[in-house]
């Protein structure tokens, strides 16, 4: 009888989701006017595959004159775009939806390509989102008087938008779609680690048939952003970024008759109470820190655990980010993916180094990574304290720093005792104790034993250094009209 080799633990076969299916091309030129055109600027850039730092394609890099063609091309659409039956704008808009869900194993793979992010959440959350920001807002488009009854609500003219690189084309339909709805034009601009999906959102655009210059999609880095941000004919700034650049954003628009919506950083808290079913809550826990790599504004980056339970659920999270694979994007076993880039990566290594001078303890998940690209393992940091810096500051990656509570007004004072408002989430089986934290924690989003579940219906934004407005649901609506 032939002997057989038992393995303690499990290995998962390689499972790579195909890329013969997605087209790339080597060199993307701006979208003005319904076309590609190339950048006044003659420069172009190159993106990134963080699993590989590879490069992918060339990104056109657009200066203050190609913003400027770009927002003349958003004027002139205007002002048929807001005069068009809102029905008929509303069919655009469902359009466009629809043709995401076709196309959608194409996006969710060049998404994990050129941002690093799991196949999988790509997959299953990233882009059924986007297409599902169009569905809900084609059918406002010819309800805005149901919306806000006594009011006359008419567009604002062109919206300028700034995306970040954590949920790129999430993003791109998070601030499109209501805007267009609304009969507003835009000009929107990627980050420039992560344009590919807003480009090919640009191609699906071109090929809906909406009239052009309702849309236009322009790349380029800060300056370009600057350009947008800065331009006197636009009426609207919506930006989701980091704080720093909000603040500035914010500084040079004041006294400027623009409306702004800024949907900032987050150092979100997540509470465990001795109640909650501890097993889900554990899964909750590493769903808040660990998706998209920890690159979440709203993350649960900070853990609250009540005393009583500490030693458990400690104990339980470490076996479970024990089982965590980080690696390749495509593969679909991938629980964790690259981080965006080596800046990002340097700056995440940068706050672990932090964490451990200031005498936290680090306890790292022991899996293996890839020899290429920017990767870092799931990372808890036990005993530290509201002063340490890793508490109080984004890190924007997979760091959990976890902290232990014995009341209700303790962990309400320790989690209100940050600079940002975001998110958090309550786990608890007591239904009054999360009536009491929704009302009493300074967060914009409070999840009830979940976390991340995002919804179009839904407004989502945040107090203090989080920003201010929101987006989505009627909230997100109202940013983008003017009442008469």
């Amino acid at each position: 009888m032939s002997k057989i080799n038992i393995n303690k633990s499990w290995k998962y076969d390689e499972s790579l989701e195909s890329t013969s299916h997605i087209k790339l091309k080597d060199k993307y030129d701006l979208f003005i006017g319904g076309e590609f055109v190339k950048p006044l600027s003659k420069k172009y850039f190159n993106t990134l595959n963080p699993a590989t730092n590879q490069s992918i394609a060339e990104i056109a890099d657009a200066n203050d004159k190609d913003i400027d063609k770009a927002v003349k091309s958003a004027r002139k659409a205007f002002n048929s775009w807001s005069k068009l039956d809102p029905k008929e704008r509303g069919k655009y808009i469902f359009r466009i939806a629809r043709m995401i869900q076709e196309r959608a194993k194409e996006f969710a793979v060049i998404e994990s390509i050129d941002g690093g992010k799991p196949i999988r959440e790509s997959r299953d959350i990233d882009i059924p989102l986007a297409a599902n920001h169009f569905f809900y807002h084609a059918g406002w488009a010819d309800k805005l008087e149901y919306a806000f009854p006594n009011k006359k609500p008419t567009p604002l003219g062109v919206a300028g938008q700034i995306i970040p690189w954590n949920f790129p084309l999430l993003m791109a339909a998070w601030k499109i779609a209501p805007a267009i709805a609304c009969g507003n034009t835009v000009v929107l601009k990627p980050a420039e680690s992560t344009s590919l999906t807003a480009l090919k959102l640009a191609e699906l655009i071109q090929d809906s048939g909406l009239p052009k210059g309702v849309v236009n999609i322009v790349t380029g880095a800060g300056k370009t952003g600057a350009a947008i941000v800065n331009h006197p004919d636009i009426n609207k700034i919506a930006f989701t970024g980091s704080t720093e650049v909000g603040k500035l954003i914010e500084r040079s628009l004041a006294g400027i008759e623009k409306k702004t919506t800024l949907e900032l950083g987050g150092k979100g808290a997540n509470i465990i109470f001795e109640d909650a079913a501890i097993d889900q809550a554990v899964e909750g826990i590493v769903n808040a820190i660990f998706f998209n790599q920890g690159h979440v504004c709203c993350a649960g980056s900070r853990l609250f655990i009540q005393e009583s339970v500490a030693d458990i659920v400690i104990e339980k999270l470490k076996d479970r980010i024990s089982t965590l694979i980080v690696g390749d994007p495509l593969d679909k076993n991938t629980d964790i993916g690259a981080i965006n880039s080596v800046e990002q990566l340097k700056t995440i290594e940068k706050y672990i180094e932090i964490g451990k001078k200031e005498g936290g303890e680090i306890y790292q998940s022991k899996c293996s990574l890839p020899k290429k690209g920017n990767w870092c393992p799931p990372t808890l940091f036990l005993n530290v304290s509201q002063s340490h810096t890793i508490v109080q500051e984004e890190i924007f990656g997979p760091v959990l720093a976890i902290q232990t509570f014995r009341t209700i007004d303790e962990v309400i004072e320790k989690a209100n005792n940050t600079p940002f408002g975001l998110s958090a989430g309550v786990w608890t089986e007591k239904g009054s104790k999360i009536f009491r934290l929704t009302k009493e924690l300074n967060a914009g989003v409070v999840w009830a034993n979940t976390y991340n579940k995002f919804d179009p219906s839904s407004p989502f934004g945040g107090f203090k250094e989080s920003g201010m407005g929101r987006e989505g649901g009627l909230h997100g609506l109202k940013s983008y009209l003017k009442f008469e």
